[in-house]
């Protein structure tokens, strides 16, 4: 078929094809990085975290006024013994905060050198003891855990000093990109710590995706953290049925109730119901942008569908004089097919454009990664295949005109 008279068809309206263009070269734009974001905020929430979600639970504990950090220690460590006695728990430790929080944790930078004038590697710290990694359910993969007489107690204010550090394996290649993190030493504000060892994975406090480069690079720092608002404990059970260990956990430390605090509502959560509430922002996005892209792309095809028959109206008497000139209806068919392909390229050649310069201003604004390579093609073909199935129905109808009624009719 020879795409001339097409074009040149085309250029007599102008104003409705260049409409066209620029309605499919926006879907294009927005759609693509729309969808782009989509997928991204699935893959965010869906990481795990490197824990044994399904058997921890979290207690957060307040302490009463008036208790000094001798107190709060030992408040601590004969909780912790309490949590481990009860029955259907595997272990317990403390810290100031657990993975998805939403918040919480400690922002450390790590440096190479004690002089070093670049930034930092900025990682989320926990305070953890030698039952911290049994308790989370989280692997080592080299080196070694925490000995109880590196376990050392520290303040909110207290600068953080430890001999040495856990951290997680994305940290461990940020810092060593030649895989000889194990027995390094970093520097802590405070001052050096050898890495003693690295952790598989382990997620950060933060679930919201504007940390996205930093939440799975967390640290282990040797230590009861003593605030005086309070502490969290950690505690997995052997079992996924969790309501009587906690039931029974809560009423071990009630026997002390005297010192603590625990809101009846808000004072407990498993490390899933975590999950679902830290992530309900992505998945509402997620969803939101979905919807948004469904109807842009309804919009677009209602578009093409409304020129398609448009045309075919203002075009009947052409469309009689080739029938009458001997075109067959697949002639018919596939011009205005040939037609809406013309004009849905043009539209892609823009959008792709537009959709590149869109991916780099969020790139900029937001922590977005770059857009994949086959995300435009994917979403040109996408165009191409709507473009096509909108102007089916228009076409067919041109082509089903009998030369006749077509001439008369004009």
């Amino acid at each position: 078929m020879q795409l001339r008279p097409i074009v040149a068809a085309l250029g007599r309206h102008k104003v409705a094809t260049v409409l066209i263009v620029l309605q499919v070269a926006l879907t294009l734009a927005v759609a693509s990085n729309a969808l782009f974001i989509v997928a991204t905020r699935f893959i965010h929430l869906s990481r795990p975290t490197g824990t044994d979600e399904a058997h921890i639970f979290i207690i957060r504990n307040e302490w009463k006024n008036g208790q000094n950090a001798a107190q709060i220690d030992t408040n601590i460590r004969t909780d912790l013994a309490a949590l481990r006695q009860v029955p259907g728990v595997r272990d317990a430790f403390s810290s100031e905060a657990y993975p998805l929080e939403g918040g919480g944790g400690i922002p450390l930078g790590l440096k190479l050198k004690p002089d070093q004038k670049t930034r930092p590697k900025l990682s989320i710290a926990y305070a953890a003891d030698e039952h911290a990694i049994d308790t989370l359910g989280i692997s080592l993969a080299a080196g070694r855990n925490f000995r109880p007489e590196e376990i050392t107690a520290i303040g909110p204010y207290d600068k953080m000093s430890p001999p040495g550090i856990i951290i997680t394996r994305s940290a461990a290649n940020k810092l060593f990109p030649d895989g000889s993190a194990l027995g390094r030493t970093v520097y802590l504000p405070a001052g050096p710590a050898t890495i003693i060892g690295i952790l598989a994975s382990l997620q950060g406090s933060y679930a919201d995706s504007s940390v996205r480069s930093i939440d799975e690079d967390s640290v282990l720092i040797p230590a009861r953290y003593l605030d005086p608002e309070g502490v969290v404990y950690l505690v997995r059970t052997d079992a996924t049925a969790m309501k009587p260990v906690i039931a029974a956990a809560l009423k071990a430390l009630q026997e002390r109730g005297a010192v603590r605090l625990i809101d009846p509502k808000e004072g407990v959560i498993t490390l899933l119901q975590a999950r679902e509430r830290d992530y309900a922002t992505d998945r509402s996005v997620a969803l939101l942008m979905s919807i948004l892209s469904g109807l842009l792309l309804m919009a677009t095809a209602g578009g093409i569908v409304g020129l398609s028959s448009f045309w075919v109206s203002q075009r009947r008497k052409q469309i009689g004089i080739r029938r009458s000139l001997g075109a067959t209806t697949g002639d018919i068919l596939r011009y205005f097919h040939a037609e809406n392909f013309l004009i849905v390229g043009g539209g892609i050649v823009l959008g792709v454009l537009l959709a590149f310069l869109a991916n780099l201003g969020l790139m900029h604004v937001y922590e977005l990664p770059r857009m994949p390579p086959y995300v435009l093609p994917l979403g040109a073909l996408l165009l191409w295949l709507l473009g096509q199935v909108a102007v089916w129905g228009p076409a067919r109808y041109a082509a089903k005109v009998p030369p006749v009624v077509a001439i008369r009719t004009e």
